[in-house]
């Protein structure tokens, strides 16, 4: 993902034969990705999901939450399909090694931007395009739920990662204060609402939510430490938050019900279980040793170095989910046992202590040595910041119109002096 060499539109001839075959220095397998294929992606994983959902769902409202993934996920689709033909009516492909090196007029970028963000927003989710999301969770099956958080919701921040921040640099620059308002407010607002749910499974959707929104912190910071954390953080969530759904499924199965309210004593009844749920407990409020500490570190570093106020926020958000852990924990395992609604005890058999075991490998790895990971994704985060500052008009123009109250001139002046430095230490790389 290189933004250096990025050619206006009809300077260079488009030769398809050329751009499939011969990719450019170090841009890796994935470069020859088109557009369309995460749109066909999209597209082909929901109503698999949907299905899933409508057809082997829980409880009665299982057609309602269908019908909201898929019409939430159709509706800002839409706008990144007509975003698609568009580029594709302007530059005549939609091969992303020369998109990633095509230059697109400022207000043109403002526009694609924009319906990219409705698209992939809604697969983070983003508040307010985040209610699909719990109501999906709590009636899909186990299996389902398992899906939705380890691979539905990491396609909204990839989009991002992928299509956003490379292709339509100097908008994602003017919109990071808007990316940055949003998901603070989501990270408290979901985290608060955490602490008033009685159903698990909407205890880790709300969760989720939170995460995911602190992963689009870290990515807009705009720097290899953010980014990079980001990447981890996606990683753990979908180990960390899979494994949470697995535990609400195991309770399911035994009891027959997800309310809080009828739990409580399990330590004394399924001493396994209890041991297994409390170590995902303390990976989820991301605890030194698991595999969401490291990623969440990062984040808040990347965002420090951009705004402060921002990586507070975000570091409240990481309190409030310590404690809607520990509260859910409490409340299920500690305590006293309630015979009058649970009436059969049985602790994990065999199968499912398999089924925890590559969750366990996996969330240990991460935390006790996570240097394999940032080894494999530090080039391509570098390359993905290596992008040209925009205009100092062009910056001044967006601001006025679109972000008048998130942007001031002295932080203007440090995010181009940033640039500028970032620029200057790469050319000295380069020429040492």
């Amino acid at each position: 993902m290189v933004f250096s060499r990025r050619r206006k539109l009809g300077t260079e001839p488009y030769d398809a034969e050329v751009s499939r075959t011969v990719p450019r220095e170090g841009s890796g397998y994935l470069l020859e990705l088109r557009p369309i294929t995460t749109g066909q992606f999209r597209f082909g994983a929901t109503p698999y999901s949907t299905i899933i959902i409508g057809v082997w769902g829980s409880r009665q409202r299982k057609i309602k939450a269908a019908y909201q993934l898929f019409l939430y996920t159709l509706l800002g689709s839409v706008f990144m399909l007509l975003a698609i033909l568009l580029i594709l009516f302007q530059t005549g492909t939609t091969d992303l090694q020369i998109l990633l090196t095509t230059e697109f007029s400022e207000r043109r970028q403002i526009f694609l931007w924009i319906a990219f963000f409705a698209s992939f927003a809604v697969k983070v989710p983003m508040v307010p395009v985040h209610i699909w999301l719990p109501e999906a969770h709590v009636e899909a099956p186990t299996a389902g739920s398992v899906i939705l958080a380890g691979i539905l919701l990491k396609l909204g921040t990839y989009g991002f990662l992928r299509f956003s921040i490379p292709m339509f640099p100097e908008a994602t620059l003017c919109f990071t204060p808007f990316i940055y308002t949003l998901s603070a407010i989501a990270i408290i607002y979901t985290s608060l609402t955490t602490l008033r749910q009685i159903d698990l499974k909407k205890i880790i959707a709300y969760s989720s939510v939170a995460h995911m929104n602190l992963v689009t912190i870290g990515m807009f910071s705009l720097n290899i430490q953010g980014i990079g954390g980001s990447i981890l953080l996606m990683l753990s969530h979908g180990l960390v938050s899979s494994a949470l759904f697995l535990c609400v499924g195991v309770l399911y199965d035994r009891h027959k019900t997800r309310l809080v309210r009828y739990y409580g004593g399990l330590v004394s009844t399924m001493p396994n279980f209890s041991t297994i749920f409390f170590f995902f407990t303390l990976a989820n409020m991301s605890l030194p040793g698991t595999s969401s500490f490291i990623g969440e570190f990062l984040i808040l570093v990347g965002a420090f170095q951009r705004n402060s106020l921002v990586a507070t926020l975000a570091a409240l958000g990481m309190i409030l989910g310590a404690a809607y852990s520990l509260w859910l924990y409490n409340r299920v395992v500690s305590g006293n046992l309630k015979p009058d609604f649970l009436h059969k005890f049985s602790d994990l058999n065999g199968r499912e202590v398999f089924i925890f075991i590559p969750f366990l490998v996996g969330v240990v790895w991460m935390g006790v040595y996570p240097k394999v990971f940032p080894d494999c994704m530090h080039t391509s985060a570098k390359r993905a910041l290596n992008c040209p500052a925009p205009s100092r008009a062009y910056v001044h123009s967006v601001v006025k119109v679109l972000l008048p109250f998130l942007f001031k001139e002295k932080r203007l002046r440090a995010i181009e002096k940033s640039y500028s430095t970032q620029r200057r230490e790469e050319a000295s790389e380069k020429e040492g």
